[in-house]
This record gives C-alpha cells, sequence and structure tokens, in this order.
C-alpha cells in the first residue's frame, strides 16, 4: 500500500483529501505544519506528499526544500494564490504538480496516481543513453555528468531522459508537456522552469547554456555534440501558456481530468 502524507493546517480540507486518498486505497498521514511534516516524513519515508503553501511557521516552500534535499520523493503543492510566480516558485523548489484551491479531491486522487504511475512505470528498453558528457541509465534511474551522479527529480530525470534520446530535434514545450508529462494542454511554464532547473544541474554555466539550447519560436534541443553557438539570447525565454490556469477540471490547466463531482476541498 502506498503511504501519502498529506500536510494541511486546515483540518477540513486535510480530513477530506484523507477520506479521498484512503478510498482510493493509499495510507495517509497527517500533518498541520512545517516541522511535523518534515519528521514524520523522516519516519514514515513516504511515496508522495501533498503540500500546502501557505502554512503557519515553516511554509510549504521551505517544507518542499528540505524534502528534495533528502531524497527524490514526489510532491504534489496544494495552493490557495493562483498567480503565476507562486506557481514557479513551486515548481522551483521542487514540486513535481500542483493544484490550485478550491480543487476537487477526485482531480487530486488522480494527479496523485499520474505521478506515482510515473515513478513506476518500466523503464524503457534499451541500454544506457548518453551524450554532451551524461551518462544516463533509465532501468536504475542514475544519471552522473563527467562520472559525478545528478541529483534529479523525477520530471528532471524524464525530461533528461527524453532529451538524451533524440539528440539535435527540436521539441515543442507542448510536446514535452505530453511526451514526459503525459498532459495534452496545460500551463507551458511548467516545462520552462524544469528545463531551467535541469540546466542548473547539467550545465557549466546556466546562464549560457551549451546542452540544453533553446530554438527560439521552437522550444529547446539537446545538443550531444558540445558548445555551439546559442540559437537566438542568452536569457531564458518566458514561461508562455497553453490556455489560463483557471480551476480544476478548466482548458487552461494542465491535464485536468475535470471536476468529476465529489466537491470542492
Amino acid at each position: 500500500m502506498r503511504k501519502i502524507l498529506v500536510v494541511d493546517d486546515d483540518p477540513t480540507v486535510s480530513e477530506v483529501v484523507t477520506n479521498y486518498l484512503e478510498r482510493a486505497g493509499f495510507a495517509v498521514v497527517g500533518a498541520a505544519d512545517g516541522p511535523e511534516a518534515l519528521r514524520l516524513a523522516a519516519e514514515h519515508r513516504p511515496d508522495l506528499v501533498v503540500l500546502d503553501l501557505m502554512l503557519p511557521g515553516t511554509d510549504g516552500l521551505e517544507v518542499c526544500r528540505t524534502l528534495r534535499g533528502r531524497g527524490p520523493v514526489p510532491v504534489i503543492m496544494l495552493t490557495a494564490r493562483g498567480a503565476e510566480e507562486d506557481r514557479v516558485l513551486g515548481l522551483e523548489v521542487g514540486a513535481d504538480d500542483y493544484v490550485i484551491k478550491p480543487f476537487s479531491p477526485r482531480e487530486l486522487v488522480l494527479r496523485v496516481e499520474s505521478v506515482l504511475r510515473r515513478g513506476a512505470a518500466a523503464p524503457p528498453a534499451g541500454g544506457p543513453v548518453s551524450g554532451g558528457g551524461i551518462t544516463l541509465d533509465p532501468a536504475a534511474r542514475t544519471a552522473t555528468r563527467d562520472g559525478r551522479e545528478l541529483s534529479l527529480t523525477l520530471r528532471e530525470f524524464d525530461l533528461l531522459a527524453h532529451l538524451l534520446r533524440h539528440p539535435g530535434r527540436a521539441h515543442s514545450r507542448e510536446e514535452l508537456m505530453r511526451e514526459v508529462w503525459g498532459w495534452e494542454f496545460g500551463d507551458l511554464s511548467t516545462v520552462t522552469v524544469h528545463v531551467r532547473r535541469l540546466r542548473g544541474k547539467v550545465e557549466d554555466d546556466p546562464a549560457d547554456p551549451r546542452l540544453i539550447r533553446t530554438v527560439w519560436g521552437v522550444g529547446y534541443r539537446f545538443e550531444a555534440g558540445g558548445p555551439g553557438r546559442e540559437d537566438g539570447p542568452g536569457r531564458e525565454d518566458g514561461p508562455g501558456r497553453a490556455g489560463e490556469p483557471g480551476r480544476a477540471g478548466e482548458p487552461g490547466r494542465a491535464g485536468a481530468p475535470g471536476r468529476a463531482g465529489g466537491g470542492d476541498a
């Protein structure tokens, strides 16, 4: 039975989320603040953390940073703040996904199942792939650059694997969202932020990337052959969106499965 740590200081939200997750077959541990969340995470070693952004004392961003520093546990961020900068902050500290309040509890369960399914998916056929000094072993889920192991989140690993398998090919952010995240539409800043984070781990100078190159007006391309001139200015492109973020189940959300009843949390 997969174990989920739910962190929210609102007892009503926590109770509703816990009930839906337990009905879906998960074991749930609950925490109401950051220090308790970190203690329970160390004690129970959850398979995934559902984490509220707005917590008393230690906020969700700091909790997420600490969790990501300990290991690759997936994190889904809950936020009542729908502004793009808040969602981007959550992704930048290592969250794998985010859900904006108010939300459908059934949607959250589907998001949890999606993230866990992606992490437990059978590794792609074939052996290790390499390029640009990076070697990635899908079976062991390890990646190294020049012999140094890279600490990658689940999404960062899958993104790097996809780019390494298609060197020299330009990928749109819509394509990466579909192939790496399994979402048909949504907020493209998710891809932008993960590319930025991945560059910070694989590039000599993330501000002047030579491996993961921006193809202006298209998306990104992995250059396995080494340094070259960037296809545009040296700064990162803007986040971009496919539709507006909206509430759960509306077209602007990435892969939102719909409200499917059950009321709002």
